[in-house]
């Protein structure tokens, strides 16, 4: 008879037999399976009295030596070889003194803790009183300058596993690395071993359970003594209020004559009761006589002892090895969360900046709107306004060219010359514009060799017998008072060049809407900011009015960058010119449709963006050239080389943050993570919000800037490290003319 849980376990191995001769003929049964009977793996005893555990025996099976009555498939007789054992665990390190004298041990677990430790030890330190910290090795990872603190200020320290899982759910192999890394990340860093230990989630000094028992074996196995407590005041419990904790400890000390104390300085929401209850335990025992000491005291060792140091010969490569990668990862990322903050702060202040700058511009425009004045550039007697002479560089741009020239010569601007210049393309457009407006007066078609796109404009600027010039892309369609628009802006000799304002005229597929948003949300907005500052870094090519005078002073168009648009509206800005921007003057251009067009286009423009700024560099925080070297020059330093390779990089960081803390292998909240995913994209769409609202546009757009964060910024990553690697290598790059569709919307006659 055997009370059910502690019965001999091999008679469940025939209970449900049928054990009849004929059964037993047909069946035959495995005596050898009763040779061995099995741990009874909740059986504990003790020896000695105390809170730090040590394994004595583990659990052994028992082993029975059977005889065997074949005739009758009987057992005849068993002798038992071995008796079956549970765990022998001796208990030691107990003070009997009671009330005053009695020692009490400051336990602290889960740490070290940014936020917290440093003001426990803070505590400790200003009180004169020692304490253990049971490190969790992925924290003290994170905060290597605390560890050191904590050993160097004479406090001892021991290891609570790597992650701070729970060790009986692990495999033998996992529970042992995860306590190595503990002990090799403690001995690179403080030179010092350590043979304290105490398991995640088990430190009850009385463990009867296998998920109790279970860490105190596998930690022995790496000689380590197992420091529990019987005095849990349940700090760690959400909403526990030092007054509790404080009560608590009281209680169980005076009730337990215990001596170990366990309390956090890391892991859940928050430890500030922790902190506030410290002082207060500390004082009141104190005043009550007890004796704050160690666990190595309690013990009756040194700490050298429980701690002792590393010989200079045993693994000297590996810890130094490993102390070279624990600094690294400490350092990297302390750098990479800085930066991650610097970002943020930057991204925040351009929004706020660009927003405020942007309003303050379009009051100025409301304002100016609302004043009755007539220009003297534009009498009332339109038939003395200037020519104006549109240039439009084309090559390969069969499809579209007509329909932009159509375009043209809808503007209600009336002194127009438009003058097409073919730059030796290899498709029939030529041909093409000459045949259908050879007759028109108001049209030149000319063609020359191909020499790219700046050639072409400067080529067409001089065949201009205009004083003012428009420069637009072969594939652009401008609203019908866009040259008027733009001609009102020259309200001053020293106005040199106006921006237009350009959108996506194609928008029929999510690339050419993300596209959409970005021309609104960036090159836009920003231009509408930096024209109450007058440092406009670029005329768009799409369009663009200039003084034709102010183009030659500057030298043209150049041909040593991509970006030639660019480059001459810097040049512009340096030689004291003023650049102006009209949001009214509208264009819609044809945005590339495929991923590999959209890759090929932005790297031309990323790429001679970065040429532009290269030549110009000396301009940079140079006050010589006011904001314009003083505010624009940096904004393309900071926002388009630095922050856009950082932002795509946060993106990579918090996927592989997610899935370490899925896997358990980085101790974090993935909520958390999320959250601050969630706040850095509403950031974005804050801004995108408010520059749509300038620009009237339909805010339900918005909702594309969500897949837009996930594969559109890791496209510009990609773009910027293919430009950066072509400068570093001194390479040059071709126009690079796309591929067109001729998908534009028709706006000729849009209101």
């Amino acid at each position: 008879m055997w009370r059910l849980g502690s019965e001999d376990q091999r008679i469940w191995k025939y209970y449900n037999r049928s054990l009849s001769n004929a059964a037993l003929q047909k069946q035959p049964f495995d005596f050898d399976s009763l040779t061995t009977i099995p741990v009874i793996l909740n059986n504990v005893g003790f020896q000695g009295e105390g809170e730090v555990l040590d394994i004595v025996y583990s659990p052994q099976p028992g082993k029975i030596d059977l005889q065997i009555d074949s005739t009758e498939e009987l057992i005849a007789e068993q002798d038992y070889v071995q008796l079956p054992s549970g765990f022998v665990i001796r208990k030691f390190a107990e003070d009997t003194t009671v009330g005053k004298g009695h020692k009490l041990i400051l336990t602290f677990d889960d740490g070290p803790s940014e936020e917290w430790t440093p003001k426990i030890l803070d505590i400790l330190e200003r009180e004169k009183v020692p304490a253990t910290f049971f490190v969790v090795g992925i924290n003290a990872e994170q905060n290597i300058p605390i560890l050191q603190r904590e050993f160097k200020d004479g406090f001892e320290i021991g290891n609570h596993t790597f992650t701070h899982h729970n060790i009986a759910d692990m495999s033998l192999q996992r529970a042992a690395l995860e306590m190595k890394l503990t002990r090799l990340l403690i001995e690179s860093i403080t030179g010092h071993s350590t043979i304290l230990f105490r398991a995640p989630y088990n430190a009850d000094s009385e463990p009867q359970t296998y998920e109790e028992l279970a860490p105190i074996e596998r930690s022995r196995s790496e000689n380590y003594l197992t420091v529990n407590e019987s005095i849990d005041p349940n700090d760690w419990a959400p909403g526990v209020s030092a007054d509790s904790i404080f009560q608590r400890v009281v209680n169980q000390v005076r009730n337990g004559n215990a001596s170990i104390i366990l309390l956090h300085d890391a892991g859940g929401e928050t430890r500030e009761a922790t902190v506030e209850a410290l002082p207060r335990i500390i004082k009141y025992f104190k005043d009550s006589g007890y004796v704050f000491t160690t666990v190595a005291n309690l013990m009756g060792k040194t700490k050298e002892e429980v701690m002792p140091k590393v010989a200079s010969s045993r693994d000297s490569w590996t810890r130094k090895f490993n102390f070279f990668l624990a600094e690294a990862g400490y350092w990297s990322g302390q750098i990479l969360f800085s930066l991650f903050i610097i970002g943020i702060l930057l991204s925040v202040g351009r929004i706020i900046l660009m927003a405020v700058l942007a309003s303050v511009q379009k009051t100025r425009e409301g304002k100016n709107s609302t004043e009755i004045k007539q220009s003297l550039l534009l009498p009332a007697d339109k038939t003395l306004w200037p020519i104006v002479s549109i240039i439009i560089p084309a090559y390969n741009e069969q499809i579209n060219a007509i329909r932009t020239v159509n375009s043209l010569l809808a503007q209600d601007y009336p002194n127009l010359e438009i003058i097409f210049v073919d730059d030796g393309s290899k498709d029939s457009t030529f041909s093409k514009v000459d045949s259908q407006f050879h007759s028109n007066p108001k049209v030149h078609v000319i063609t020359k060799q191909n020499g790219g796109k700046a050639s072409a404009l400067n080529f067409g600027i001089q065949k201009s017998t205009a004083d003012f010039v428009v420069c637009i892309d072969a594939d652009t369609q401008l609203k019908t008072d866009a040259v008027t628009e733009l001609m009102k802006k020259f309200d001053s000799e020293n106005v040199a060049a106006v921006a237009g304002n350009v959108k996506v005229g194609n928008q029929v597929n999510m690339i050419t809407r993300w596209q959409s948003i970005e021309y609104v949300t960036s090159q836009n907005f920003d231009r509408r900011a930096f024209d109450l500052l007058n440092c406009i870094t670029v005329v768009p090519g799409a369009i663009g009015a200039f003084r034709k005078d102010a183009i030659l002073i500057a030298g043209g168009f150049t041909t040593d960058t991509l970006a030639e648009d660019c480059d001459l509206t810097m040049r512009l800005l340096i030689h004291g010119y003023t650049i102006r921007n009209c949001t009214s003057a509208l264009s819609f251009t044809e945005a590339p449709e495929t991923f590999r067009q959209f890759l090929k286009q932005r790297f031309r423009w990323s790429f001679g963006v970065m040429q532009c700024f290269w030549k110009h560099r000396n301009t940079v925080f140079n006050p010589k050239y006011k904001y314009f070297g003083m505010i624009a020059m940096p904004n393309i330093l900071i926002y388009q080389m630095i922050l856009p390779i950082l932002a795509p990089l946060a993106d990579i960081i918090l996927l592989l943050s997610l899935l370490a803390a899925s896997f358990g292998i980085i101790v974090s909240s993935i909520p958390h993570i999320i959250l601050y995913y969630i706040v850095f994209t509403i950031i974005d769409i804050a801004g995108a919000a408010l520059a749509f609202a300038f620009e009237k546009e339909n805010h339900l757009k918005l909702i594309w800037m969500l897949p837009q964060r996930l594969i559109y910024r890791q496209l510009m990553y990609y773009i910027l490290i293919k430009s950066f690697n072509k400068a570093m290598k001194g390479e040059l790059q071709g126009w690079g003319a796309l591929k067109r569709t001729g998908s534009v919307k028709d706006v000729s006659l849009a209101k």
